[in-house]
């Protein structure tokens, strides 16, 4: 025997049709089920029990909740019964970080239990999701960090994370129930918080009006996420909407950036530890590792790492010109960065060449723009930041170029000793 507690349903309207427009998303006819578990231990071994399942989904504009409770270890094989009884063969799963723990470890159980695992149509994790589009602007990805940052929500007298294996133990040893009370609010408050992100998405994202007020970052974040369905007209117009307004940028103190590395505080000096180093040179997660590494893969590699600012929306708007095969509109695009004083005017100009030589088939203006790629290169030299990388395949260019073109067309020297 289990305990099963349903709590009142609560009116949480989606508006499916715009959500299914959403990528990553199912279709609007398929059945969501959001799912939260509470375990005894954080692996996904044969030793950690899963003994708290939340459970919530839409009934027209209701939202409703049901939580499955093992009261002893005994009693699993129908805690998983009653699991596969509520999830439909093809409702797709709503979880927080379920693809990497909850759903894993109760596969794990059903294969312990010598059962297979509820058939489901698909796995829609949202903790990918807030990442993707949000993180640039969050301390972290925490469900209770998206709460507050997303939705406004704030928990008061919340059980933490550590706590919930320990109260759970200590009721198997004959302890009070009364200490599985803020843990089942817990669970409740998590499930109910999967529902209202999506409503989140469908809401701010989903709507094209909301969409075009939305914060520049989680547009630009929103184009990765259509290219990676290759729905690269959605992700153009997402770039274009955020290049039609300032970025703002709200440094925290001592806050992670998008990858995980402290962030540069404005508030230290340049020699405090609170500072990372700075040599003159990319971020060590962009720098070239190997000569064989292209500078653009290395310049694609260290756009991860830093917030969303105007220049790097600026360069994924110009990759997108060029996936979609507007290489005029690209050509402006890297043009324009080419001006700028940091190591993206260096790469832009390499983009610019490589656009004019192989798309335009204009080879005195790749020349030109090889060329302008290496004053850039030697202004940013003089101030102690040389780019052998990016320095060596410009030469290359330049020299492959002059060839081609021969003495009477080439361009006059923008460098000084080229």
């Amino acid at each position: 025997m289990i305990v099963r507690c349903e709590t009142p349903a609560r009116i949480l309207p989606v508006d499916r049709v715009r959500l299914a427009t959403l990528p990553g998303q199912p279709a609007r006819d398929t059945p969501l089920v959001c799912l939260d578990t509470e375990t005894t231990g954080l692996a996904t071994a044969a030793g950690t029990v899963a003994f708290l399942i939340g459970l919530g989904w839409w009934e027209s504009d209701h939202f409703r909740q049901v939580q499955l409770l093992l009261p002893d270890h005994s009693e699993e094989r129908a805690l998983l019964r009653a699991l596969e009884a509520a999830i439909p063969p093809n409702a797709w799963l709503v979880t927080y970080n379920g693809r990497g723990f909850d759903w894993p470890l109760l596969v794990a159980r059903y294969r312990l239990a010598g059962q297979p695992p509820p058939a489901h149509a698909g796995h829609l994790d949202l903790l990918p999701i807030v990442r993707r589009l949000f993180r640039h602007r969050m301390p972290d990805a925490r469900l209770r960090t998206a709460e507050a940052e997303l939705l406004g929500l704030h928990r008061v007298g919340d059980v933490e994370g550590w706590e919930i294996p320990g109260r759970y133990l200590g009721f198997l040893r004959g302890g009070s129930a009364a200490d599985l009370i803020e843990v089942v609010r817990h669970n409740d408050q998590d499930v109910r918080s999967l529902a209202r992100l999506l409503v989140h998405l469908d809401v701010h994202l989903g709507d094209p009006g909301q969409r075009a007020v939305a914060p520049p970052g989680d547009l630009a974040g929103l184009a990765r996420s259509y290219a990676r369905e290759h729905r690269l007209g959605d992700a153009m117009d997402c770039l274009d909407a955020a290049t039609d307004r300032p970025v703002v940028v709200t440094p925290r103190v001592g806050s992670p950036t998008q990858t995980g590395a402290r962030s540069r505080s404005p508030e230290a000096a340049w020699w405090s530890p609170r500072q990372r180093a700075d040599f003159g040179g990319p971020p060590v997660r962009s720098a070239v590792r190997s000569a064989g590494r292209s500078a653009t893969e290395a310049t694609r590699a260290g756009s991860i790492d830093g917030p969303w600012t105007v220049e790097r929306i600026a360069v994924d708007r110009a990759h997108m010109l060029r996936r979609i095969g507007r290489h005029a509109d690209a050509a402006d695009a890297w043009s324009a960065l080419t001006a700028g004083p940091g190591r993206t005017a260096v790469v832009a100009a390499i983009e610019l060449a490589k656009i004019n030589e192989h798309r335009l088939r204009d080879q005195p203006a790749a020349l030109m723009a090889a060329l302008r790629g290496l004053a850039a290169i030697d202004r940013r030299r003089r101030i102690g930041r040389p780019e052998p990388a990016l320095e060596a395949d410009l030469l290359r260019r330049v020299a492959r170029l002059t060839r081609r073109i021969g003495p009477h067309e080439r361009p006059g020297p923008t460098r000084s000793g080229a």
